[in-house]
């Protein structure tokens, strides 16, 4: 019969070390990924305005062949409110929401002219300020109006 001893012969367990270092190494990887994480949820929700963008000026194209002229409200062109308040995936939400990241409006209405503009909301306005306010008019020219002030080449 063997007797035990109070030597190991291998390892049991974790170390408190090795916990730190564990606890490091995902903290760094952390702080990496984050920003580039924020800034594709900025990017995404730009791109879900852009495209509620379109779709006014498609149907407002729609309307104007149809009336020889342009719609002044939103609503008007089947969309529910006026402005249109818009989430992340693009859904409309109550006026107000804490869900909502875009409003959208329509302004400058001239029989043959129009502009629709997303106006960021929230936390969009401030992640987003380089690009900021997006317009599309009925020629289809696409403007920004950034809100800090530094202009963005990639917005639309």
């Amino acid at each position: 019969m063997k007797y035990f001893r109070n030597s190991y012969r291998g390892q049991a367990g974790v170390t408190l070390i090795e916990i730190l270092i564990v606890v490091v190494i995902v903290s760094i990887i952390s702080a990496v990924a984050y920003p580039s994480y924020v800034q594709h949820i900025t990017k995404t929700r730009r791109t879900t305005a852009q495209s509620a963008l379109l779709q006014v000026a498609d149907r407002q194209q729609q309307f104007f062949m149809d009336n020889k002229r342009y719609e002044t409200s939103l609503a008007n062109l089947g969309f529910v409110d006026n402005p249109l308040w818009l989430d992340d995936k693009g859904d409309r939400v109550p006026p107000g929401d804490t869900d909502s990241v875009y409003a959208m409006v329509l302004v400058n209405v001239q029989p043959t002219s129009f502009m629709a503009v997303a106006v960021p909301i929230g936390i969009q306005r401030t992640r987003d300020a380089e690009c900021g306010v997006m317009t599309l008019d009925q020629a289809g020219v696409r403007q920004t109006f950034p809100l800090d002030g530094t202009a963005e080449d990639d917005c639309w």
